[in-house]
């Protein structure tokens, strides 16, 4: 089976994945593609091409500096689309890897993006978490420390769902709800 989790930055698409991993131990596991395009952002041949297209400012002893690469693509669609161009079909490898290896177990597709990609549609289940501005801006300041500034550019790289896209959509940001959601499933 395979569970896709849909919603903005600070929605709360990691707790619902962790409270399916909690219900299902051994028998799940969590894909979070954001940090699957942080792996592939360390592979040289997508370095290469990165640095080639955005400069070298966006190295950092030797690594790619998120941050600096963040700060140039998440103010433009056209250089975001650049950065999905260069990443995306190693992203693919990897996620098409994780599901060929794990046909057995539950895998929860957990991204922002994830509309945009052909794994919405593997998706036997598709939930989207759709919770107020307010409450993702503190969630995400406080998790991942960053400023309100820093959130609100975060939040023009998102994208506008539409909710006949999914099974399931989850309006509350009570964990209770979220938890009882899993019982669904």
């Amino acid at each position: 089976m395979i569970i896709g989790i849909c919603g903005k930055s600070g929605s709360g698409k990691s707790t619902l994945s962790k409270a399916i991993i909690d219900k299902y131990p051994n028998q799940a596991i969590h894909v979070e593609i954001d940090k699957v395009g942080h792996y592939v952002l360390g592979l040289p041949q997508v370095q290469e091409q990165l640095v080639n297209t955005f400069g070298k400012n966006i190295i950092d002893n030797d690594k790619i500096n998120r941050k600096r690469l963040g700060d140039i693509v998440f103010n433009s669609y056209q250089k975001m689309d650049k950065l999905t161009d260069i990443t995306w079909k190693y992203m693919q490898i990897e996620i098409d890897n994780i599901v060929d290896n794990n046909k057995e177990k539950i895998i929860i597709l957990d991204w922002l993006l994830l509309p945009k990609s052909k794994y919405l549609h593997m998706c036997d289940y598709k939930i989207l978490i759709d919770i107020p501005y307010e409450v993702r801006l503190k969630r995400a300041m406080e998790r991942d420390n960053i400023t309100e500034e820093d959130f609100i550019l975060r939040e023009k790289a998102t994208i506008e769902y539409q909710s006949d896209d999914f099974d399931y959509i989850i309006k509350s940001e009570n964990i209770e709800k979220v938890r009882k959601m899993v019982n669904i499933l």
